[in-house]
């Protein structure tokens, strides 16, 4: 991939495909916001006593029965680099909610990162790894530009390695959970009337921060997926061939035979709830083909299925948007939404 900025096509070509492409980024933003109070819930009992069925934004409640923070901690390199800021003292503490500081329709920081990811492209006209990777110190250095408590795996362990001396495009530490695609997910995006570049310079930026061959593999899984959809296959088709033809591991499961049990058991017993990229990539795409055409109950069964149904919901909201358009989205979830993506004209 050569270096430096990269001209996109326009990113609408008609306003059908305006609307499939700002379907599938409000998509994303809705399914953060929708699960966010009931994320890293793995009681599902818990998650009902608590929340009843989520069909719409609320408030995350404390105390979080599930939350790890009481065993979690992390050593900021230097104060100047210490991505936790003022939600540190609440680190080690039991039972605190991961988000406890959001309200409802507020998105966590994966959206926020993916949002400034959005921004950029719009401002600049292309991608330029540099300045991404720029301003995404930038945003999580202090002073603090998000309200959010838990930050991930993945950030820790770039600032940990920045603090060490090492180049900004070698900080990123590989890992496997699914929230790295919902940051990158923007670049496939704007650069989607071009496939084969929407391709090369999404998977090029998910390495900037996740990088490895899983999350490489989990990135083209998705993708496969995306850009068909954005440039007008039905999302279902395109799930069903890629299955066939069997050319990515995150495809070889049933999915068509799990259609016919209820989520609870496809994703809970076959699959895992948790983050990780070999569990969590087959459950969306397992709910992408259930909920193809029914947005709306798509991202409800996702949220109250819990675990991570943050990061499942960032990248089935933008394949049910991509499929279904912006007008598919409740209005309820569009207006309230609090920092919707900015379309800049």
């Amino acid at each position: 991939m050569p270096e430096g900025r990269l001209k996109p096509a326009p990113l609408c070509l008609s306003e059908g495909d305006c609307d499939k492409f700002s379907g599938a980024l409000l998509g994303s933003w809705i399914a953060d916001a929708l699960a966010m109070p009931a994320h890293w819930y793995y009681d599902r009992f818990a998650l009902q006593r608590d929340y009843g069925r989520i069909t719409d934004f609320v408030q995350p409640k404390r105390p979080h029965p599930d939350s790890i923070f009481w065993r979690s901690r992390w050593d900021a390199p230097s104060p100047e680099l210490d991505i936790l800021g003022d939600q540190r003292p609440l680190w080690g503490q039991r039972g605190v909610h991961y988000h406890q500081a959001l309200g409802a329709g507020e998105n966590t920081l994966s959206i926020k990162l993916a949002g400034l990811l959005w921004q950029m492209l719009q401002e600049t006209g292309g991608y330029d790894s540099t300045e991404y990777l720029k301003r995404y110190v930038d945003f999580l250095a202090p002073p603090q530009n998000h309200r959010d408590t838990y930050i991930e795996e993945c950030h820790r362990g770039f600032f940990s390695n920045l603090g060490r001396g090492i180049p900004l495009e070698k900080c990123g530490i590989q890992e496997r959970h699914i929230g790295g695609l919902v940051m990158h997910l923007p670049v496939a995006l704007y650069f989607g009337h071009d496939a084969d570049n929407a391709h090369g310079i999404a998977l090029e930026s998910l390495a900037m921060t996740h990088p490895g061959k899983e999350m490489r593999l989990a990135g083209e899984a998705i993708l496969s997926l995306l850009l068909p959809t954005l440039n007008g296959r039905p999302l279902s088709e395109v799930i069903l061939e890629e299955c066939s033809r069997q050319r990515n591991p995150f495809f070889g499961f049933p999915f068509n035979k799990w259609l016919k049990r209820d989520d609870e058991e496809v994703i809970g017993r076959l699959l895992s709830t948790a983050c990780y990229i070999d569990q969590a990539v087959p459950a969306v795409i397992y709910l992408a083909l259930k909920y193809s055409d029914l947005p709306e109950q798509g991202l409800i069964a996702n949220t109250n299925l819990g675990g991570d149904n943050v990061h499942r919901g960032g990248v089935l909201g933008a394949l049910l948007g991509a499929a279904n358009g912006t007008a598919n989205w409740p209005r309820r979830w569009r207006e309230g939404l609090a920092e919707p993506p900015i379309f800049i004209k």
